[in-house]
């Protein structure tokens, strides 16, 4: 098959065949990957009589050069000559749709819809449905699980007589003795049921979907609650009672809480799908239930899903049936055993407030809040506060302020870092809500403390947290609050503090302007350039470098230059690089500023974990 005698420029093409060959698997994977550049070097003639022949006969390989292979196939339709000769294209994926690995027969299947997509409704009959039909009369139960994704797809485009074939195909499938191939049925029944005639849907579609929702292997089961979504919105309002609601019930209280988790997880789509009577009749009940169920996964899928079942109730009795059925429920999750069902549950109560509004906040809500924000779970407390703009917009955030002030200076002090770091990114957002009274009041310290925190990625965080909340209060108020006590940093005796000082003023500079970078922080970068630890003098470089276009032109020539041309002739290797850097860019001032994220020492890159903060450069 080589074919490449006499001529040098196929000689790479010759090479990539004979490795398809090769005892080496990567090389053989190599080849697989180029399978299309051997295509076109072929032509298509060669491609369907040459190359697909060998790779369905050497279909026996390593998993992940099979999967190659099957995902590779799904793109050759012009490799063989278009969609007239797509059919080609079917054989080694058939034999790729049989193989025990799951991840390859899922790629072959995929590829295989997708060329199913380009076949005209003649050869999808004469060719495409014929190995569908194979495939779900196979022997082994993988072909026959592969065969469940493609009724489907070439249902739509076949005539009546060969659609009666398919639904009998899958019926047999659904009832198959291998749970593997009744648990890949129900996962397409859906689906399946979306592309067929409503009288088949009713006749073929419910008794299907009734059985498999009763089927022995509860991981069937659960497959089947999610094909009764795509089956509720296919029938007619007065059809659902009778048909679907006898068997979600039941799925609603099924032994096996996996069934009971996926009816609480898909339960926004239900009732959406069932409409508001049965909602109101049916659905209300069977979420009260799951919220109160024995199962912490289950109480906490269905806790997630409240303020979305909430909102999608009928608006006429959307507050009673919320006051009466639902938040009862709601006070007992505030206080479950399970930190899993109460951080679900913090992470989507607020957003009721907006529903129930200002009264029966306050009243039924706000002790909720309240509660979860003394929670001894810190990802409750944090959930709460990340979400306090619902009820920023209701009653204000006042009425929060009180219990608010100790679980945000917890979190702050909280052992876990990423904990740490989640509230830092929440502060702009309560600085805004809180005032700049009460900012400056309570929490003011807690940011400047942040800055001196032990994990660099703290450190970093709360230099962005001081710019977002210099834009947020103004010129004025950094120059009276943060400057000052930033700057004061810079005679720290910890090196890691001193350079948080030039983080903090590359941040500050732009969001506070010439006037004060000039005449209150440039001076300070100036004085470190004399320090005694090169990572503080080659970070005064890149600040000055930085900082650069914002100041004013008298004092880049006067006193930055001068200081910059000093650092050039440093002693440390490192130094001089970032002054020269910086001298060259200081030349040309009044470029765009660097990003935040080029001030970063190649040494440390910003991948670089706080686990890692003993960097040369983070110390």
């Amino acid at each position: 098959m080589a074919g490449a005698d006499g001529d040098d420029s196929l000689y790479p093409i010759a090479v990539l065949i004979d490795e398809l060959r090769n005892e080496d698997v990567q090389l053989r994977l190599n080849s697989i990957k180029k399978l299309s550049t051997i295509a076109l070097a072929l032509g298509v003639e060669r491609t369907r009589t040459e190359l697909l022949p060998f790779l369905t006969d050497t279909i026996y390989d390593e998993d992940e050069v099979l999967l190659a292979l099957a995902e590779q196939l799904g793109n050759f339709t012009m490799l063989v000559g278009g969609p007239e000769y797509i059919h080609c294209l079917l054989p080694p994926l058939e034999s790729l749709a049989t193989v025990e690995e799951t991840v390859v027969r899922d790629k072959a299947v995929e590829s295989l819809r997708k060329i199913s997509q380009e076949h005209s409704p003649v050869d999808l009959e004469v060719h495409f449905e014929p190995l569908v039909k194979r495939l779900a009369s196979g022997d082994w139960f993988t072909s026959r699980t592969s065969a469940c994704g493609l009724f489907s797809v070439c249902y739509p485009r076949v005539s009546s007589t060969v659609k009666a074939e398919i639904r009998q195909h899958f019926r047999t499938l659904c009832s198959d003795d291998t749970p593997m191939v009744r648990r890949a049925a129900a996962s397409k029944l859906g689906e399946f049921a979306k592309v067929l005639e409503l009288d088949y849907v009713k006749s073929d579609i419910i008794s299907l979907f009734t059985a498999l929702a009763s089927d022995e292997q509860d991981s069937v089961r659960l497959l089947a609650v999610e094909a009764c979504v795509s089956i509720a919105t296919l029938l007619p309002q007065e059809d659902l009672e009778t048909l679907v609601m006898p068997t979600l019930r039941q799925a609603a209280e099924d032994k096996s809480w996996r069934v009971r988790y996926m009816v609480a997880d898909k339960f926004s789509e239900l009732q959406k799908a069932v409409g508001p009577e049965i909602t109101k009749n049916d659905l209300v009940p069977a979420f009260q239930n799951l919220l109160k169920d024995c199962e912490a996964e289950v109480r906490a899928a269905a806790a997630n899903k409240v303020k979305e079942f909430c909102e999608n109730l009928p608006e006429d009795s959307r507050e009673q049936i919320i006051m009466t059925h639902i938040l009862p429920c709601v006070k007992e999750l505030v206080s479950d055993t399970n930190q899993h069902v109460k951080s679900a549950l913090a992470s989507v109560i607020m957003g009721l407030s907006t529903i129930l509004g200002k009264d029966n906040t306050i009243e039924h809500l706000l002790p909720l809040f309240l509660a979860q924000l003394k929670d001894e779970c810190p990802e409750v407390r944090l959930n709460i506060i990340s979400n306090l703009d619902c009820v920023n917009e209701v009653i204000g955030i006042r009425q929060l302020s009180q219990s608010l002030l100790p679980a945000i200076v917890e979190l702050a002090e909280d052992a876990k870092w990423r904990v740490r770091l989640a509230i830092i990114e929440y502060m702009p957002l309560l600085a805004g809500q809180l005032g700049v009274e009460f900012f400056d009041e309570k929490l003011n310290t807690l940011c400047m403390a942040w800055l001196i925190d032990h994990v660099y990625a703290i450190r970093e965080a709360a230099t962005c947290n001081l710019m977002k909340l210099v834009k947020k209060f103004g010129h004025e108020w950094a120059q009276n609050t943060i400057v000052p006590k930033v700057l004061g940093m810079a005679n720290d005796p910890n090196y890691l503090h001193r350079m948080t000082t030039l983080f903090c003023i590359n941040a500050l500079s732009e969001a506070c302007g010439q006037e004060i970078t000039t005449k209150q922080m440039l001076p300070v970068v100036l004085k470190m350039a004399n320090d005694q630890v090169a990572n503080v003098r080659f970070n005064v470089a890149k600040s000055l470098q930085k900082i650069g276009p914002v100041l004013e032109s008298l004092a880049l020539q006067t006193e930055v230059k001068p200081v910059l041309e000093k650092l050039t002739t440093d002693t440390d290797m490192d130094v001089k690089y970032f002054a020269q850097e910086a001298l060259n860019v200081v030349r040309h001032c009044r470029s765009e500023p660097l990003s935040h994220s080029s001030l970063l020492h190649p040494r440390c890159t910003s991948a670089d974990t706080p686990a890692a903060d003993a960097s040369m450069f983070f110390g």
